[in-house]
């Protein structure tokens, strides 16, 4: 019997580090897509699907479908998927969000960093735990 129960909990935990890898994966994959467009410029109300330029919810909606993962088009929508996760637990590829009400988004991409665009030089990364970003945190989510 406890042969059994020990071959269990050495399937759960291999099940269990499949998720996490797969995730962690999948978070990695987002961010590297992202990261092909540093630069592209931001333009409010840019097209889903357009690479020519970005605001910062298309930005994001992209990247995620780019690897498979669906998610509403604007901040605020974006906001209220997945599931909530505190700024002390923020894993790369959590979206972070900002203002209240919301209406901006990045990705969290590790190190105190987030990708996101907005005005002046596009997509960009950014430091979460400082000056701007850090003041106007409002919230992050899950999605992977």
């Amino acid at each position: 019997m406890l042969f059994s129960g020990s071959l269990f909990m050495t399937s759960g935990s291999a099940q269990a580090a499949t998720v996490t890898t797969s995730a962690s994966s999948k978070a990695n994959a987002v961010i590297a897509t992202g990261k092909r467009y540093m630069g592209v410029p931001y333009k409010f109300g840019a097209k889903t699907g357009n690479t020519s330029s970005f605001d910062c919810s298309s930005f994001t909606q992209f990247i995620y479908r780019q690897n498979g993962v669906s998610i509403p088009r604007t901040s605020r929508q974006q906001s209220k998927v997945g599931t909530f996760v505190p700024r002390s637990q923020l894993k790369p590829g959590d979206l972070v969000f900002f203002y209240s009400p919301v209406h901006h988004v990045a990705v969290y991409i590790g190190d105190g960093k987030i990708l996101h665009t907005y005005g002046k030089g596009g997509v960009k990364i950014s430091n979460l735990n400082s000056g701007w970003w850090s003041d106007h945190y409002n919230s992050a989510r899950r999605v992977l």
